[in-house]
């Protein structure tokens, strides 16, 4: 399994350095950078674009394949009905993950858009480092994708019984805590951006109490 996650690692991170300028290109268009002046600051900065483009490329194949190469290595520990359980899980995971990357962009777009108002409010020149920004929003939206994956772990753990429920939902306030200083540890060093992302992880959280109590109807230990 791990052969087959690395040569598949490897193909796509040549796929994406060899196809890095279309990859940039989409990238880019992504964000609203009229009058955003980004830069080159070295001449050898196109291969640095390239290794972020191929990594780009390898995250987005490479986490189905993982998810799915875990679960098939835990399916004979498990007891049919719990791998049912799990299995009916993945698609969610998959969603919140994409949805988790998706929401880690829309925040840097806000960031770039507050970054261009300042500039002209203040008169002043901008200048973003286009290898800096690309690895902002790679990290930023890698890591709110997984951030987006502890409902389904919570829930996974929860319907497995390694969790109680009245466990977890007594570590309610100690998951707010975790969620803001994840979210402080984001490259977004604004307090706006903070919010936001402190919110949807919070709101996840919740959202896990209730499908573990109505929808799911997690029994109570």
């Amino acid at each position: 399994r791990l052969f087959f996650l690395v040569a598949v690692l490897i193909i796509t991170c040549a796929i994406g350095f060899i196809y890095y300028q279309k990859i940039i290109e989409i990238c880019l268009s992504m964000f609203n950078l009229n009058g955003v002046n980004v830069v080159f600051t070295s001449p050898f900065q196109f291969v640095s674009l390239a290794f972020t483009s191929a990594f780009i490329l390898a995250t987005i194949i490479i986490f189905p394949l993982v998810v799915f190469q875990v679960l098939s290595f835990l399916k004979p520990a498990l007891h049919p009905k719990e791998y049912k359980t799990v299995l009916a899980l993945m698609p969610f995971s998959f969603i919140l993950f994409m949805a988790g990357f998706s929401f880690g962009i829309l925040i840097m777009r806000y960031v770039i858009e507050i970054f261009y108002q300042k500039s002209v409010e203040l008169n002043v020149g901008n200048f973003l480092d286009i290898t800096q920004l690309l690895s902002q929003v790679l990290v930023t939206s890698i890591l709110m994708g997984l951030a987006f994956q502890y409902p389904v772990i919570l829930t996974v753990l929860v319907r497995l019984k390694l969790l109680k429920y009245n466990v977890l939902k007594k570590q309610r306030l100690w998951a707010y805590c975790a969620s803001g200083i994840f979210a402080a540890l984001l490259p977004p060093t604004d307090i706006l951006s903070l919010v936001l992302l402190f919110l949807p992880l919070a709101l996840l959280f919740e959202l896990t109490l209730i499908l573990n109590r109505w929808v799911l109807r997690a029994h109570k230990y």
